[in-house]
């Protein structure tokens, strides 16, 4: 998994008064738990933002006046309207401590069902790994390859060297199905089929 470097500073006083001012001067109250204390801090909204919005998932290297924690985004706390981050919870990673970690599906491959005309439909484009920090990937991909019409992936289905996925086993990652034009185009085909038959039968008796 990606490394990206992040700096906080300690917040002095923490309150509603205090992280409204925090936002106003554009900043983001955060937290950091997992170790000896939990710890209460800001990091500029810009930076942060670039880690956001990144498809990407990262360990973060936090730096709080200088003393250094490798952690990840563990929740976030948006406005319901803008969507703006409001609050982060960071959560510290230690070395041989399993941490459980959602993870962007990406797909490779030209499936062979969706150059017949179906349609690759995706139902998580994360999915929960539980692992230790070494062993973290970046993304969980998946060969589609060889998928036609019907054909679908479950949790069960995917393996990840050195995590185990936290999910429903049978829960469907992804599936390609048929479209209104492929079974239309697949009904056109059986009824020129069936018209073609009958009229090669036909010829004897005429003669």
């Amino acid at each position: 998994m990606k490394k990206v470097s992040l700096s906080g500073s300690l917040r002095e006083n923490v309150g509603k008064k205090d992280a409204k001012a925090l936002r106003l001067s554009g900043r983001i109250p955060a937290i950091i738990y997992g170790g000896e204390n939990q710890v209460s801090f800001s990091v500029n909204a810009v930076k942060f933002d670039k880690i956001y919005y990144s498809p990407d998932v990262f360990q973060i290297e936090l730096d709080l006046n200088g003393s250094k924690t490798l952690c990840i985004i563990k929740d976030m706390q948006l406005h319901p309207v803008t969507g703006k981050v409001l609050h982060i919870d960071f959560l510290e990673l230690h070395e041989n401590k399993s941490v459980v970690v959602s993870l962007p599906v990406n797909t490779k491959g030209n499936s062979i069902g969706v150059l017949n005309g179906g349609a690759l439909i995706m139902n998580f484009r994360k999915i929960k790994i539980k692992a230790i920090p070494a062993n973290l990937p970046e993304r969980i991909t998946i060969d589609i390859t060889e998928l036609e019409i019907g054909d679908l992936v479950r949790v069960k289905d995917v393996n990840v060297s050195g995590c185990s996925i936290v999910q429903d086993p049978q829960a469907v990652i992804l599936a390609v199905k048929t479209t209104r034009a492929a079974a239309k185009a697949e009904e056109e085909e059986v009824v020129e089929g069936e018209g073609g038959e009958e009229g090669e039968s036909a010829t004897p008796a005429e003669k």
